[in-house]
Order: structure tokens, then sequence, then C-alpha cells
């Protein structure tokens, strides 16, 4: 699937040199499409998450009839899933997913990893926020993207949590919205005040769920979409209606 993918070279590297691949397609068919970045492989550990991801690749629609811009990110994280044994956090050992510039990170980020993990090596958050190649690159493609949703897939504990200003999904498929908490340094808590962060855990870091369950997500998924995240051009024309008062 990844060789059937039409990945391209991001012009990032990971910390070891590994080129952070990635695929954009654009809607043809709607000129104000709604930009979805498409995130798997922040943990390498998490082989199933990227597994999602190049299993939803094969079923995106042709852009000629696609209501969505797609800006896909299979493996953020290759140093990790490429590991000897596939490993959570970088080849500098830094847990991306706590490496976000979130409010108060030089006290709340060093203070949550001492007190609250233990110090451990798995939840490492940095020295500094964007301290690595591979978060500095997604801050900076988030500003340059400017999605409107931003979806992560990760795993094991096969829920949806959601960051964001708008209505959360109750249910894709058999994975029901359950908040797992915000920590500091994680994606959700650095974009989800501003940009709707969906996060998807699978039940298994280790295998998909099957086909058909996949196949559920994925629609689920869409027609949530669909219904919720308006485009800049919908999120434009409500700003700019006269206050009725």
């Amino acid at each position: 699937m990844c060789q059937n993918s039409q990945l391209v070279q991001s012009g990032a590297r990971s910390r070891q040199g590994f080129p952070i691949l990635t695929r954009q397609q654009a809607s043809t068919s709607k000129k104000d499409s709604v930009r979805v970045l498409l995130i798997g492989g922040i943990h390498g550990d998490e082989l199933s998450a990227s597994s999602a991801v190049f299993q939803w690749m094969q079923w995106l629609p042709p852009s000629d009839s696609s209501p969505l811009h797609w800006n896909i990110v299979p493996v953020l994280n290759p140093d990790g899933m490429l590991a000897a044994k596939p490993r959570r956090v970088n080849a500098n050992g830094v847990d991306l997913n706590r490496n976000f510039p979130t409010p108060r990170w030089n006290v709340e980020a060093q203070r949550y990893w001492v007190s609250k993990t233990g110090r451990d090596p798995r939840r490492f958050p940095g020295s500094s926020p964007l301290s690595e190649p591979e978060s500095r690159w997604l801050s900076e493609e988030i500003k340059r993207f400017k999605p409107q949703l931003i979806i992560s897939v990760h795993a094991p504990f096969g829920v949806l949590d959601f960051d964001g200003p708008v209505d959360p999904p109750v249910r894709f498929g058999a994975l029901r919205l359950a908040p797992i908490g915000v920590y500091p340094g994680s994606l959700g808590a650095y974009s989800g005040n501003q940009v709707p962060v969906l996060t998807i855990e699978l039940p298994s870091a280790g295998r998909l769920p099957e086909q058909a369950e996949m196949r559920r997500i994925w629609q689920d998924m869409l027609k949530w979409i669909e219904q919720n995240i308006p485009s800049s051009n919908q999120v434009a024309m409500a700003g700019a209606k006269p206050n009725a008062h």
C-alpha cells in the first residue's frame, strides 16, 4: 500500500535523515474545499496508525468527485517506526506528541513528565518545544496548509478523542467518543483551540481492525466532516454577517 500511495518527499527529514513523505490531493469538483491534514505514525510503535492511513489512502475518491483537499502524512516518525524494535519516540528519544509549543510548555511539560510519568523515557517531551525536526516541520506545515481539520491516528485505546470548536463525532464504526485528557505539548492541546483536532485511537497498535470495520470508520469520518467542518470561505462569510443586535 505504501508503494501505491503516490507519496512524494516533503523536503523535510527526520532526525536520522529519513525523508518525511506526503501526498496532497486537491478537489477539482469544489472551488472552496475543506482542507484536511491526516497524520499517522507520530508514535513509531503504533504500527496500525500508519497502516490505517495507508489503507484509507487507497479509498480516496478521485479529485474530480471529492469535496475535500487532503494533505496526508502517513509516517511522521519514520525513525521510531523503522527501528529494529519500533519505538514510540524519535531517534533523539523525544515523544513528538509532547514536543509542540502549548502554553507554559517550559514549566508544564517537564513537570508533567517528572510527576505524572516518573520520567518515563517513552514520554520525554524534549529539551524545548519544537526541538525535533519532525514536530518542527509539522508545525510549519500546519501554518502553510491552514487545515480546517487535523486528524491524528493513534493506538491502542480504541476510542475517539477530540479538541476543537465544533461538535465532536459520537461514533466512527465501533469507536466511540471518550476523551482521554489533555497533555502538555500534545498536538491536540497545541492546535485544538483554533483548528479542530480529531484523534482516532485504534484498538490495537499491532493489528488493524477487519477491513469492513476500517471501511465503516472511513465512511463515518467522511460523513462527519461533510456535516460539521466548514470551509475557510464559509467561516469567513459567517464572520462577516452583520450583528443581529
